[in-house]
């Protein structure tokens, strides 16, 4: 049994009705030359139940929509402009791309655009730090379909025998790996090939990279705009300026080139909104913090930069290539080493000692880059801190975050200022974590970066701010070479 799809263009009330004059229809009767009384029409008994489910269906819809149901959530004037023109998008061509902006209300948004679809169950897809708040949003919103989150490393658990009507792709840009498709990639086609879903894409930065990282975001989608190219390789064909680079003295393809054609050819199926349009006036108040680690830490940078090796009773730091050195000078800047062995510790405690002191009456945000930073965070916050987010809107004074989890799909809004005890070397995680913060009521964000005197930290946020990589070019011209 199956609802009526919205026709084009129609509201709940129109389409309220529109089943019921298909119900009128199908139950109307007339009268033979001997007066027997019969239906005009005759239909099978899951037409005649798929009419009147439909009915019950949006006229469901329409009463939410009068207001039994959405007390707990007032959209904004623009999400309810984007939610009637998301569902117009959806009912044509059966997915579309949320290109909106972080912390203008994707989630919400595109649970909006749900429920007003024919939609019972639906699969909701994101990162595991994501899931909770995304679960307060849909028992806030309280819509008419039944709501699954699963993160995408738990992908592989969704049952085979459940029909999901609708699936969210959160953090879709996250699928974006070339030139082969990631398993991540795979996964989500697989879920959809299963379904024959609606499908809502979503990132605030769809192409962070390059605009060739949007194929594999939507290749698993029937209808896609590039859905005749069987694979990554004959799309580029007519997509992508396919050059060569050199990597360890050998030249291979180059697929980084995509053409602005790619997102030309997604217009149709996407929304962008900007912060700016949404009428945020955020403004994000950077301080750069350095403190002096502790002697024995230079010492031993200064160490491997000249030796490359440093050899333990138990334990082994190489350093024999440029990326292993910048790689190693990157944690031992912030006080811990990781081992040949694959062993960590914590040598120099001295930023996590800084950070307690300096914010010590404030709620705060801190982002990390290795996990043996946390243990250092840990060792010094004690219960202070929680790395849960339910945990610190209920009132934890610190949460720690390492960049990459908590870049995205999350919301510190509870938070009075953002830490960094290091910096990532992606400019995506610089420009998206961030912006963790901001909300449309809120006028400042105050971001702090805790760098070591003379670390390498410095280089990378003078680099990243340019919206490019730290690599190791960039290294070998500012630490490397002058060893």
């Amino acid at each position: 049994m199956t609802i009526i799809e919205r026709r084009p263009m129609y509201s709940n009330k129109m389409m309220v009705e529109y089943c019921d004059t298909l119900r009128k229809i199908i139950t109307s009767s007339k009268a033979d030359d001997k007066g027997v009384v019969s239906n005009k029409y005759r239909s099978s008994a899951s037409i005649n139940d798929s009419i009147e489910k439909s009915y019950e269906h949006y006229k469901q819809l329409y009463e939410n929509e009068m207001g039994k149901k959405y007390n707990s959530v007032k959209f904004w004037d623009y999400q309810q402009h984007i939610i009637a023109k998301g569902v117009a998008i959806m009912n044509i061509h059966r997915f579309i791309y949320l290109a909106m902006e972080v912390r203008t209300g994707k989630t919400l948004t595109s649970l909006g655009i749900l429920d007003e679809l024919p939609v019972e169950n639906v699969l909701f897809i994101t990162k595991k730090k994501a899931m909770g708040s995304i679960t307060n949003d849909y028992r806030l919103l309280n819509p008419s379909f039944d709501l699954t989150v699963i993160n995408y490393e738990s992908l592989h658990l969704v049952e085979h025998n459940k029909k999901w009507d609708a699936i969210v792709v959160d953090e879709a840009h996250s699928l974006g790996a070339f030139a082969k498709p990631s398993n991540r990639a795979i996964a989500v086609k697989n879920v959809i090939a299963r379904n024959a879903p609606y499908v809502i894409l979503m990132s605030g930065t769809p192409t962070p990279e390059s605009y060739s990282q949007m194929y594999h975001q939507v290749y698993g989608i029937p209808n896609n705009p590039f859905a005749k190219y069987i694979n990554f390789y004959k799309f580029c064909h007519d997509y992508v300026n396919v050059g060569q680079k050199r990597i360890n003295g050998m030249f291979i393809n180059d697929y980084s080139n995509g053409k602005k054609d790619i997102i030309d050819a997604m217009s149709p199926y996407t929304i962008n909104y900007t912060q700016s349009e949404a009428g945020f006036n955020v403004e994000i108040e950077e301080h750069v913090l350095e403190v002096e680690m502790k002697p024995s830490t230079y010492k031993l940078i200064d160490r491997l930069k000249k030796d490359l090796v440093i050899e333990g009773a138990v334990n082994t730091i190489l350093a024999d290539t440029p990326v292993k050195l910048m790689s190693k000078m990157h944690q031992l800047y912030s006080g811990t080493i990781k081992f040949e062995s694959g062993d960590s510790m914590i040598i120099d405690d001295t930023k996590a000692q800084f950070i307690k002191e300096h914010f010590a009456d404030k709620r705060i945000g801190i982002f990390y880059k290795f996990k043996e930073e946390f243990k250092a965070l840990k060792a010094v916050f004690g219960d202070e801190m929680t790395d849960d987010l339910t945990e610190f809107d209920a009132g934890k004074r610190v949460i720690a975050l390492q960049i990459v989890s908590g870049r995205e799909g999350i919301s510190l809004r509870n938070a009075e200022a953002l830490v960094y005890y290091n910096i990532d070397f992606s400019a995506t995680s610089y420009w998206q974590s961030r912006d963790r913060m901001t909300t449309k009521e809120r006028l400042e964000n105050n971001v702090y970066w805790v760098f070591s005197k003379d670390g390498i930290e410095h280089e990378i946020y003078k680099t990243v701010r340019k919206k490019k990589d730290f690599t190791l070019a960039h290294f070998k011209k500012n630490f490397y070479e002058s060893k």
